[in-house]
C-alpha cells in the first residue's frame, strides 16, 4: 500500500449527525456506525458509498431503511460511547460497524480497539440484530509487525462474535495501479470516483445478511 491507500478516518471532526429514516414502516434498519470513510468526508451529499447503498437497495426492491450515524475522526472509542443511544432509537436489524482508523492514526492501543469493537457487536447482537465488520488496514511504515497486528483485530472480533466481515473496505482502491488519482488531495480519503468500489467491497456480505 502507498501512504495514499492509509484509509483511515483522518483527525480531522465534522459534523455528522446520524440521519433518523422517515419512516421505518416495519422495514429493517441498516445501522452504518463508522468514520469519515462513511461520512461522505470531503464529498457531496450522495455521492458517498453509503448514500449509493440506498440507491442500491432501492433498485434491487431490498425493502430496508439505512440509518448513517458516521462521524469524521471518530475512534472504536467514540463509537462505543454513541452506540447505546443509536441502538435504542434506531432498533436495527443490521449493524455495519466501520471504526478503527483513527485509532490507528492516533497509536491508540490494540488492545482497546479490539475491546471496543467486540462490545459494540455483542452489544448489537444482544439487542438481537446482526453485524458486519468492516476492516481497514494501514500502509507498511507502520511496521509490519503493526500492520498484521492492526489487520487481525477485525477478523479477531468476526470470528469471537461468529459476525460477518469484509477484509478490507478500500480493496481495488488503496492497492489499485491508480491508487493516487483515487484519493483527495490528502491522499488519506477516497474520491467520489472510488465510492461505487467500495460499495462494491462491503455488498456480498452485506447482502447475505438482509432478508431474500
Amino acid at each position: 500500500m502507498t501512504t495514499a491507500a492509509l484509509g483511515s478516518a483522518g483527525t480531522w471532526t465534522t459534523a455528522a449527525n446520524a440521519q433518523a429514516p422517515a419512516s421505518t414502516a416495519g422495514k429493517p434498519v441498516i445501522l452504518v456506525l463508522g468514520d469519515s470513510l462513511s461520512a461522505e468526508y470531503g464529498l457531496k451529499r450522495g455521492e458517498g458509498w453509503v448514500p449509493l447503498l440506498e440507491k442500491r437497495l432501492a433498485q434491487q426492491k431490498i425493502a430496508a431503511t439505512v440509518v448513517n450515524a458516521s462521524i469524521s475522526g471518530d475512534t472504536s472509542s467514540g463509537g462505543r460511547a454513541r452506540f447505546p443511544s443509536l441502538l435504542a432509537q434506531h432498533k436495527p436489524s443490521l449493524v455495519v460497524l466501520e471504526l478503527g482508523a483513527n485509532d490507528a492514526l492516533r497509536g491508540l492501543p490494540l488492545a482497546d480497539t479490539e475491546s471496543n469493537l467486540l462490545q459494540i457487536t455483542k452489544a448489537a447482537q444482544a439487542a438481537g440484530a446482526k453485524v458486519l465488520i468492516v476492516g481497514i488496514q494501514v500502509p507498511p511504515n507502520y511496521g509490519a509487525d503493526y500492520t498484521r497486528r492492526f489487520e487481525a483485530v477485525f477478523s479477531k472480533v468476526a470470528g469471537a462474535t461468529r459476525s460477518a466481515l469484509v477484509p478490507f473496505l478500500l480493496k481495488g482502491v488503496a492497492d489499485a495501479p491508480n491508487a493516487l488519482s483515487l484519493f483527495q488531495a490528502d491522499r488519506i480519503h477516497p474520491t467520489a470516483a472510488a465510492q461505487p468500489q467500495l460499495l462494491d467491497n462491503v455488498w456480498p456480505e452485506l447482502r447475505k445478511l438482509l432478508p431474500k
